[in-house]
Formats: C-alpha cells, sequence, structure tokens
C-alpha cells in the first residue's frame, strides 16, 4: 500500500455550489488524506485547503480550528466505522457464527480498510493529546462493537458447548483485527488484506473450530 502515492490525490471536488454538508465532507476527506501523509502534529489546516482545492478561510468558516476539524475527522470516521460493521451485521445470516463472521470481515472491507483511514486511525491511536478526544468520541461506540462480539461468542459457546471464556475469546478476535490493521499499516512489505481477514479467522477457528476455519465460515455452520 503506498500511502504517499495515495494521498498525493486530491480528493474529488463537489460541484462550485456545493452544499455546505459536502463541502464539510470533502474538507474531512481531506483531512484523512493529510493526516496519512503528515501525522496529527504535523497537519495543519493550509495543508488540508491545498489538498481539498479551496481556500484557507473556508476551511476555517466550516471548523474555526485545527482542533475542530480533527475532532469532526475522528467522529466522521467512528460512525463510518460503526455504521459498516452494523450495516454487515443487519445483512448476515441469523445465527450466531454467521454473524460474527460477518463483524470480522468488515473490518476488511475495502471501503473502510484503505491505507490512508488505516494511518489516519493510526494518528488519532498514537497522540497522547488525542486520546481524551478518542474516549469522548469512540468509547461508547467500542463498547457497543465489544458487547456485540462478547454476545455473539457467548452464543457460539452455547451452540457448539466450546469450554473457552467468550469475553476473553472476543478480546483476541478484536485485537486480532487492530494488529491486522496495524501490520498493513507498518510493514515496509504488508501482507494483503485478503491474508490479514484469513488471520483473524484463524483466531476464530482455533476458539471455535466446528464452525471456522481460516478461510471463514464452515459450512453449515
Amino acid at each position: 500500500m503506498d500511502i504517499a502515492a495515495e494521498s498525493a490525490e486530491k480528493p474529488e471536488a463537489p460541484p462550485r455550489k456545493a452544499s455546505r454538508e459536502a463541502r464539510r465532507v470533502q474538507l474531512i476527506e481531506a483531512t484523512i488524506e493529510v493526516l496519512a501523509s503528515k501525522g496529527y502534529s504535523r497537519m495543519t489546516l493550509t495543508d488540508v485547503a491545498k489538498l481539498a482545492g479551496l481556500s484557507h478561510g473556508l476551511v476555517n468558516f466550516h471548523f474555526e480550528t485545527k482542533e475542530k476539524l480533527l475532532a469532526e475527522t475522528l467522529r466522521y470516521l467512528s460512525d463510518e466505522y460503526r455504521e459498516n460493521w452494523m450495516a454487515a451485521l443487519a445483512g448476515a445470516g441469523p445465527g450466531p457464527a454467521e454473524r460474527l463472521h460477518a463483524i470480522l470481515a468488515s473490518d476488511f472491507n475495502s471501503a473502510i480498510c484503505t491505507p490512508a483511514r488505516l494511518a489516519a486511525w493510526c494518528s488519532f491511536w498514537g497522540e497522547a493529546q488525542s486520546r481524551p478526544m478518542y474516549q469522548e468520541t469512540c468509547g461508547a461506540k467500542d463498547l457497543d462493537y465489544d458487547a456485540h462480539l462478547v454476545a455473539l461468542c457467548t452464543e457460539i459457546c452455547a451452540e457448539g458447548g466450546y469450554s473457552c471464556d467468550p469475553v476473553r475469546a472476543a478480546r483476541v478476535l478484536r485485537l486480532c483485527t487492530e494488529g491486522g490493521w496495524l501490520d498493513l499499516m507498518t510493514m515496509v512489505t504488508p501482507y494483503s488484506q485478503a491474508e490479514a481477514q484469513a488471520t483473524v479467522m484463524a483466531a476464530a477457528a482455533a476458539f471455535f473450530p466446528q464452525h471456522f476455519t481460516d478461510a471463514g465460515l464452515k459450512p453449515g455452520a
């Protein structure tokens, strides 16, 4: 994944008379790209305006300060992430293994698992000054995501007669997903998104061998 190459491309500009919301999204998407190329601390409003092809004054009009722009960008990413896994869950089959597979696979959806988005998430995770903002914006959503994983692992344990701790199994699966994201971001020669997903599924298979393999959901599970 070439973050620098991706970040060099300007986000597609909306029409000149774009709505206020369209301009905000355009600036947030540009912020994601700048975070990917420059990081949290080095990013400036001027960088964002230049990449978006808009004036510095327009950035100030919509967000006032760098801190507010970053807060809105984090909220945008957080909402996008939540909508992604909830849509996957809603479209899954009724069984707990089907639903767990859908949530785990959704983290590698090409719409959200992009070099720029992974780098932006890492920027927010890695900066001490962003942690209170992260906890305020994402804390409740993270707890809800974890609760869904635990509930599904609990159902699968009951269905398959597994003796593992569902809370710990859910935590391991979450950490595998986050670790896969970090590998895709930080390795000199990263493995593919498909391999990252297969690694998470292998962890699921270690806990729930009647339901999963590293290829994903077992037929009939």
